[in-house]
């Protein structure tokens, strides 16, 4: 048996819950997808045969329930890979850690996690309202670099044509770049469009976007859009990706994103009205999971 994990580490609940998402290991399914918005967790839900068990905690939604007979749980994440390394390690938790002795369980649970997600292409010919599936994160938050192992699951080679490219600074954090679950994406994601996902630790200045205050890199989104790896270009930006991949990986899951493209801010459009749109990847994701 492994050396108990300490209180202070691995925080549960007087109730036996996990800390932040307020869950006990029955209420997690092994197929989870994950959004940023609390209210997109019902907006799934709603699909749901039946729904077992709601709970909440925070930015933290989750219900679970079955979809034509496939148990699914549904998950708001918030914003930010901040909240990634949070959920991933809560989910990781109660699939692999028992909760009463600390331990970590002798056996592994393996989990299939989607990330559903809006997001900006970066490349012109990616239409508003259209659906993009993230081959690869490449993470500019720094995140990964916090855990060990690291070179177990990054593509440094890309990460580097990237900061040559870009006329990167050492200032900046130092990129990674995660896969997806190949055989998840071919799952749910078959018939849409693939390339890299850029990752940002926030939504104005490194997304490119200036308001009052000057971007420290101007062009970046130029160079994000010119960028090419062999047959791989970056297809959007988004806030969480990078994280989803790089630990799930680690621990041993199954991950990918896909997202509905709400704006293209190379031609600086706008969805008119994204809310259909990300309820038709909802449903296609749910048929896709529950084959």
């Amino acid at each position: 048996m492994s050396k108990p994990i300490a209180e202070s580490e691995l925080i549960i609940t007087p109730d036996g819950e996990i800390y932040h998402l307020k869950l006990r290991p029955e209420n997690l399914a092994d197929t989870v997808i994950v959004v940023g918005d609390q209210g997109r967790v019902e907006q799934i839900s709603a699909h749901f045969d039946n729904i077992e068990c709601k709970v909440q905690n925070r930015e933290f939604v989750t219900h679970t329930g079955t979809f034509r007979g496939k148990r699914i749980t549904a998950l708001s994440t918030g914003i930010g890979t901040d909240n990634i390394d949070i959920v991933l390690n809560e989910l990781d938790a109660l699939s692999n850690i028992d909760l009463q002795t600390r331990t970590i369980k002798p056996g592994h649970r393996k989990l299939r996690i989607v990330r559903i997600g809006t997001s900006g292409a970066l490349q012109a010919d990616i239409p508003v309202d259209s659906f993009v599936a993230s081959s690869h994160g490449m993470g500019f938050d720094g995140l990964l670099n916090f855990y060990g192992n690291i070179e177990k699951v990054d593509h440094p080679e890309i990460a580097r044509a990237f900061m040559a490219h870009s006329g990167w600074t050492p200032q900046m954090p130092y990129p990674y770049v995660a896969a997806a679950s190949a055989s998840l994406l071919q799952t749910v994601a078959h018939d849409m469009i693939r390339g890299i996902t850029a990752t940002a630790p926030g939504f104005y200045g490194p997304q490119g976007r200036e308001l009052r205050l000057p971007a420290a890199l101007p062009d970046l989104n130029e160079k994000l859009t010119a960028f090419r790896h062999g047959d791989l270009r970056i297809c959007n930006f988004e806030m969480e990706t990078s994280a989803l991949y790089g630990l799930s990986k680690l621990m041993g899951h199954e991950a990918c994103t896909v997202c509905a493209i709400i704006a293209n801010r190379v031609i600086r459009q706008y969805s008119k009205d994204y809310h259909p749109v990300i309820d038709r990847l909802i449903r296609t994701v749910l048929e896709r999971l529950a084959v």
